[in-house]
């Protein structure tokens, strides 16, 4: 899995979705629906580039880019998808997401410091 190219090809898709939301949907939707929106947006391109520069760190163990991109699909996901349904349920499935999140990051730290660590 090449988590780089993913992140990079998810990025761009951020800023499609952004740019769609900045254009596309403002004044169609109601103000909290185009919030929701935006923090999907927010967090899906924070979680792109984590993963490009996750996948540029040439990590040990994999499961903190899974927990990237399995907490994109979980928190982006479920937003967008409140979006789409009208199913505000799904919002139950979002701090899946972020805490697939703090995982991801709280692990990348752990290879970043085992790295560093191997350098000296």
């Amino acid at each position: 899995m090449n988590f780089s190219r993913i992140g990079a090809v998810l990025a761009a898709v951020g800023v499609a979705l952004g740019a769609f939301g900045a254009h596309g949907l403002q004044g169609r939707i109601e103000p909290e629906l185009l919030e929701i929106f935006k923090t999907s947006t927010y967090y899906l391109m924070i979680h792109s580039l984590a993963l490009l520069i996750f996948g540029m760190s040439r990590p040990i163990k994999r499961w903190p880019g899974w927990c990237f991109l399995l907490g994109i699909g979980f928190f982006s996901g479920s937003l967008y998808g409140i979006l789409l349904t009208g199913i505000r349920m799904l919002g139950a499935i979002t701090p899946i997401g972020g805490v697939l999140f703090i995982v991801g990051w709280l692990g990348f730290s752990v290879q970043l410091k085992s790295d560093s660590a191997r350098a000296s």
